[in-house]
């Protein structure tokens, strides 16, 4: 089990990372998600070794210690890939992945890293120099590469950010697969609900530095703390509650996603269509309402300027009231 203790950390006198505390189990997958600048990426490196913070952090029965007790920061457990790749570039791709692996025995050493190669779809680049390389192809190398010798924890600061979409979603499903299956517990920095929601066991989301919420992907999704936390996931309203229950108080949100809110034939909210934007499978239509904005879906392109009606569950503006 990872366990991290009131950990608070500044590069500055001014805090990143501000108390936190949480555990993660062996073989579990954590998403970390947060808008820029909330502390997601120096959490990692904290957790790796690079920084010398108050507080502790625990691998199993062990307390990880940072810069000032380590002559050579990080951890041998565990793996860091960073946004910069760090690859050789005067080497192949097959070279960077097998690069600490033991050539003592050759036939293993090219069996390990075709099988790297496979898992992130680079098997056809293998003999191609790494300065040669897009930077989505060298970020799948550096993900290889980070699995070459199989860490006990695996820090991932936005492992996909430079691969193609429509690469992207059989990468992550081959990569994290493999990661359960061997057992690997990982923790993963990133912006994006997909990884958040799909793959994750478990989602920190961060703000300014704390940890504002935590839980199961599909818990935190359907009961979202407050707006941000529902927008880390996609489009949502954060609209006064006011606006749909007339009996609440000025302060009081609803948070609703657009699939939320539905059409209706006959309703005391009518609303202007403004925009129509194409989604793939359907339609995202912004609206305004008595002065703010709507988001919600529709099968069908709706024209501007024209009147639709909308009505929105009672138990749904009940559950979203914040």
């Amino acid at each position: 089990m990872l366990k991290v203790k009131n950990l608070t950390f500044g590069y500055t006198e001014k805090p990143v990372l501000k108390n936190l505390n949480f555990s993660i189990q062996k073989g579990e997958n954590v998403s970390i998600i947060g808008a820029s600048g909330c502390g997601k990426s120096t959490l990692l490196q904290a957790i790796y070794g690079l920084h010398h913070v108050e507080g502790k952090i625990f691998w199993q029965d062990s307390q990880l210690l940072g810069p000032n007790f380590n002559i050579v920061p990080g951890e041998d457990s565990m793996k860091y890939l960073t946004q910069n790749f760090d690859l050789i570039p005067p080497l192949t791709a097959a070279e960077n992945v097998g690069k600490f692996l033991s050539n003592m025995y050759p036939r293993k050493k090219k069996q390990r890293v075709n099988q790297l190669l496979d898992l992130v779809e680079m098997r056809e680049l293998a003999n191609i120099k790494a300065q040669h390389l897009s930077g989505g192809q060298q970020q799948r190398i550096a993900l290889a590469r980070s699995l070459a010798k199989p860490p006990e924890i695996l820090l991932l600061d936005e492992p996909f950010s430079h691969v193609d979409h429509f690469r992207k979603n059989n990468l992550r499903r081959n990569l994290f697969s493999h990661l359960k299956q061997e057992g690997i517990t990982v923790l993963v920095a990133t912006h994006d609900s997909t990884d958040a929601l799909s793959f994750a066991d478990k989602t920190l989301v961060m703000r300014n530095g704390r940890i504002i919420s935590s839980g199961k992907p599909e818990e935190l999704f359907q009961d979202p703390k407050n707006g941000y936390v529902a927008s880390l996931f996609g489009e949502v309203n954060e609209l006064p509650a006011r606006l749909f229950l007339a009996d609440q108080p000025a302060r009081k949100k609803v948070v609703l996603y657009p699939h939320e809110i539905l059409l209706a034939k006959e309703s005391d909210w009518k609303a202007v269509v403004k925009n129509s934007f194409f989604k793939g499978n359907h339609f995202l239509i912004q609206v305004e309402f008595q002065g703010k904005d709507i988001l919600f879906e529709s099968q069908n392109k709706l024209e501007k300027g024209s009147i639709v009606q909308l009505k929105i569950p009672e138990e749904i503006l009940q559950k979203r009231l914040r």
